[in-house]
């Protein structure tokens, strides 16, 4: 479930965690345990494969700290991705264009 979101999220939180903790393959534990809770979060996501990009999801399923967590992971590695995973990014993108469908 969720499959792309999980790659797309996963590849972010390696490039952050690279750039800014100066990791190589593994990730710190840090950017480990915020992977594996978002990786968690998308399983459990309500909307299961037709999940909108979080910028428009209506449900916010992250708590208020890890929230703050992605969205730096975000900012920093969002523009990052065309270079490092293009098809990837591309998806996130076309999708984020898609309108958003309500619960039901």
């Amino acid at each position: 479930m969720n499959t792309i979101e999980k790659k797309t999220i996963g590849k972010m939180i390696h490039l952050y965690c690279k750039a800014k903790h100066g990791t190589s393959h593994a990730l710190c534990t840090s950017c480990a345990e915020l992977n594996k809770y978002a990786q968690r979060r998308l399983s459990k996501c309500v909307y299961g494969e037709d999940k909108p990009t979080c910028q428009k999801c209506t449900v916010h399923c992250y708590s208020p700290e890890m929230k703050e967590r992605v969205k730096e992971v975000m900012r920093y590695s969002g523009p990052r991705m065309l270079l490092h995973s293009p098809l990837l990014s591309i998806t996130h993108l076309v999708k984020g264009l898609k309108p958003h469908k309500p619960i039901g």
